[in-house]
């Protein structure tokens, strides 16, 4: 199977399906994610779709978001 690395061009990542919040702006502030066949997840720009990616473990992903809901991150949106 396939290893994705950090940075990989999102546009090379062919057959998945990106997914937005759906507290994304009209003006394209956000971010997507799309799961990866060997089961990583992949990180882009709505803005800048062919742009890089940034790819995570599903652990890590798990963490990220946990910590999200759990207000940790709360300075960096004030």
């Amino acid at each position: 199977m396939q290893q994705y690395d950090n940075g990989v061009r999102a546009s090379s990542l062919t057959g998945v399906r990106w997914t937005k919040s759906g507290r994304s702006n009209q003006s394209g502030n956000c971010v997507e994610v799309a799961a990866l066949p060997d089961g990583s997840i992949a990180l882009r720009n709505s803005r800048h779709p062919d742009g890089p990616a940034l790819v995570y473990t599903r652990a890590e992903i798990t963490a990220f978001v946990g910590g999200a809901r759990d207000g940790d991150f709360d300075t960096f949106t004030e």
